[in-house]
């Protein structure tokens, strides 16, 4: 019966995702969507991606990193040299950008998620500050003036993403690795004398966020027609970051609700940014009062579901 219903909720995802991508194709290749929403909506991907890979980090394996800005930047810069010096294709230059995110997520985790809480929040955040003064000081992609690149995100690419994202991520949660990332977020002083190797899982969950981290960078830079590494400071970490604290910790689907509201806010009051920090601000500072575990908790969206369904069978069966 839990099979059953499993695959039933998999086909059903997988239709109302495919209806709502078909509609947003058919309305931005009708002209009846302009470019503004279409933008909206490319922004709202990137940063579910963005959400979704950290969240494996911090709300999944329990690691406190703050510097996603980092691999977003080594995505970016990396997909951007790809496409605009040696011509590769799109997904080649995605894929290249993911991959030098997840070795540069190896390099950085290896040695520093040795550490713990705020030691490894500072050794992460140092991370993403060496890499934006790094590309500040590159010539060869432009320094402080920035890289120019030709526009090749479009809506199926970032649609495709966040699906095989989500799946991804979902998948690694539920299997075997990721209950021992698990294990780790609760006790890993209680999953080391088990037998787990939490060194290993916190790398590989540290890699794993960073390579998808990275396919967002790709995205991120062929949505515009120049990057500067002034975008990727520790701020836009820390807007990573709380999408993350806002969805709920150890929630996907409180990651990506958090990544498309607060992607909505920030856009539509883009042009009131006193107003835009007010809000933004005033929501973050009433949701870690009265619902500090986040939106969705530790929950799923599915959970309601299965909950109103498994409640109804076993009234089911005490009637009978």
């Amino acid at each position: 019966m839990g099979t059953f219903k499993r695959v039933k909720g998999f086909w059903l995802s997988v239709i109302l995702s495919l209806m709502v991508f078909f509609v947003i194709q058919f309305l931005i290749s009708g002209g009846l969507l302009n470019p503004f929403y279409e933008n909206t909506l490319m922004f709202i991907g990137i940063n579910i991606i963005l959400a979704v890979s950290l969240h494996l980090i911090i709300g999944i394996t329990g690691q406190f990193s703050i510097g996603h800005a980092g691999f977003l930047a080594v995505g970016a810069y990396m997909s951007a040299v790809m496409t605009m010096n040696f011509e590769m294709p799109f997904i080649i230059s995605l894929l290249a950008g993911g991959i030098l995110a997840a070795l540069t997520g190896l390099l950085i985790g290896i040695p520093s998620l040795r550490l713990k809480g705020d030691y490894l929040a500072i050794a992460t955040l140092g991370f993403g500050e060496i890499v934006r003064i790094f590309l500040l000081n590159t010539d060869y992609v432009g320094g402080a003036s920035g890289m120019q690149i030709i526009h090749l995100t479009t809506w199926p690419w970032v649609f495709a993403s966040v699906v095989i994202t989500v799946i991804v991520i979902r998948n690694f949660t539920t299997s075997t690795h990721g209950r021992a990332c698990i294990s780790i977020r609760e006790d890993e002083t209680a999953a080391d004398s088990m037998g787990i190797n939490t060194t290993y899982y916190k790398v590989m969950a540290f890699a794993l966020g960073a390579f998808f981290a990275g396919i967002a960078g790709g995205l991120y830079s062929h949505n515009f027609y120049i990057i500067q590494p002034g975008n990727f400071g520790f701020l836009k970490s820390f807007d990573i970051l709380i999408f993350v604290v806002l969805g709920g910790l150890g929630s996907l689907s409180g990651a990506v609700l958090a990544a498309i509201l607060l992607t909505l806010v920030t856009t539509f009051l883009q042009d009131y940014p006193e107003t835009r920090m007010i809000i933004y601000s005033l929501v973050l500072i009433i949701m870690m009062i009265y619902r500090p575990q986040g939106l969705m908790g530790t929950k799923e969206l599915t959970s309601y579901f299965t909950r109103k369904g498994g409640a109804k069978h076993e009234r089911n069966q005490s009637v009978t």
